[in-house]
């Protein structure tokens, strides 16, 4: 074996060899389990191999393209043979479901050694350690609840600033109208029917989303809000174009950058995309928070991590010591992020440089929303709920946006049934 001396930028990575006393020297090497297979998320999952490989390891990758759904079935099937893979992409309450099965690998002697818990974002530090032991480390943070804005269109409506309340992103609806353009561009798949619902719920009534898309709670999936929200989401389908089914996310975020359409709901991994597209941040588009009735700074969080799994391949173990070193260096977590388009997990990482503005303007706003006590994590990002509930609400939802003839309240009530019916 050779001996590693291990170094990412200015911040050096010991062995584990170097931090645990005793342990044999080895071939560090991974195979990371992932979804990002397409676009900008490949492109930064591309930067991680290329840090891991510089760092001394052995880099390879099981890309799954699609849902979640896919990959958790790829990993649950790994398991059950008895290879369960060294590192896997993972997240919300699949992380601490995975360790309830005593299969993950406990990371804690690293995190003390690094002091993960200084740095790390407070608000994902019990995603990270479900059981008190840190069992992941966090690639990123992505705000969900972003609304873009085209300029061009804005402009052609006469649309002065980004609406704040949904009375405002209404009547701004029926000005671009008016002018001849699209208001709301979207594609319609369940993740992204759900993501912009998430910001429908969270921006109409702040208990509601608590209740119902982080506790599941039928009450609150069968009250007269979670209807208002339908009827709200309702306004906003009929605002959309007919292109919508089948069409991709990013070729809707297109349409909104080129002016085609007013505005578009979806996560902060669309800056790689407009970046890619040579659009620019306050001359292309604009980057608010979707609207809230209730006044406060306002985010949805979604997170990227890492889960690592038990082996007995000490080069496995070894990789997955330098693995998550090397996730954790701020110099990681800045480069990914910036070709991601989230924000760094760790909260020490400058955001002065390098960084588009509305990815500053995350950070600020996240700090803003924590110290309002408005954050949340994400329903329709695998953050709160488990698959279970999470994908017979977005079934509906999806149901929904396609269906002109289904009422809000036929909306609400066959969401809590369907997630009535797998409890």
């Amino acid at each position: 074996m050779r001996k590693l001396h291990l170094k990412v930028g200015g911040w050096a990575l010991l062995p584990a060899a170097l931090v645990f006393a005793g342990a044999a020297l080895a071939e560090p090497k991974t195979n990371l389990l992932h979804q990002w297979s397409d676009g900008s998320d490949a492109a930064a999952i591309n930067k991680l191999g290329e840090m891991y490989t510089k760092a001394g390891g052995k880099w390879e990758q099981t890309p799954i393209s699609g849902h979640t759904a896919n990959t958790l079935a790829k990993l649950r099937a790994d398991v059950v043979a008895g290879n369960a893979p060294p590192a896997v992409q993972l997240k919300g309450p699949e992380i601490a479901e995975w360790n309830a099965t005593g299969k993950t690998a406990n990371m804690d002697a690293l995190a003390k050694a690094e002091g993960w818990d200084k740095v790390v974002a407070p608000e994902l530090l019990s995603v990270m350690k479900p059981k008190g032991s840190w069992v992941a480390a966090p690639m990123n943070i992505h705000r969900v609840n972003w609304m873009w804005g085209s300029k061009k269109a804005m402009d052609k409506a006469g649309i002065k600033a980004m609406p704040k309340t949904w009375a405002e992103f209404n009547s701004d609806c029926e000005k671009l109208v008016k002018a001849g353009l699209i208001c709301i561009a979207h594609g319609s798949a369940d993740w992204t029917d759900a993501t912009t619902f998430d910001s429908v719920v969270y921006g109409l009534d702040l208990d509601l989303y608590r209740k119902a898309f982080t506790q599941a709670d039928l009450g609150a999936l069968r009250s007269p809000a979670m209807v208002k929200a339908f009827e709200q989401y309702r306004k906003m389908i009929n605002w959309m174009d007919k292109g919508i089914s089948g069409r991709a996310w990013d070729a809707a975020l297109n349409m909104m950058a080129k002016g085609e359409a007013g505005f578009f709901f979806m996560g902060d991994w669309s800056i790689g995309t407009l970046n890619a597209g040579g659009f620019k941040a306050g001359v292309d588009y604009e980057c608010t928070q979707a609207p809230v009735d209730w006044g406060k700074p306002g985010y949805i969080l979604n997170a990227d991590s890492v889960v690592f799994f038990q082996q007995k391949d000490k080069d496995y173990v070894e990789g997955q010591t330098l693995l998550a070193k090397t996730i954790m260096s701020p110099e990681f977590q800045t480069i990914f992020n910036q070709a991601k388009g989230s924000i760094p997990a760790r909260m020490d990482v400058d955001l002065s440089k390098g960084f588009n503005p509305c990815q500053q303007l995350s950070q600020k706003d996240l700090q803003a929303s924590i110290k309002a006590g408005t954050l949340v994590r994400s329903m329709a990002h695998n953050m709160t709920v488990l698959q279970k509930y999470r994908g017979a609400m977005m079934e509906v939802v999806t149901e929904f946006v396609n269906t002109p003839g289904m009422s809000a309240k036929d909306a609400a009530k066959q969401m809590a049934d369907a997630v009535e019916a797998q409890k």
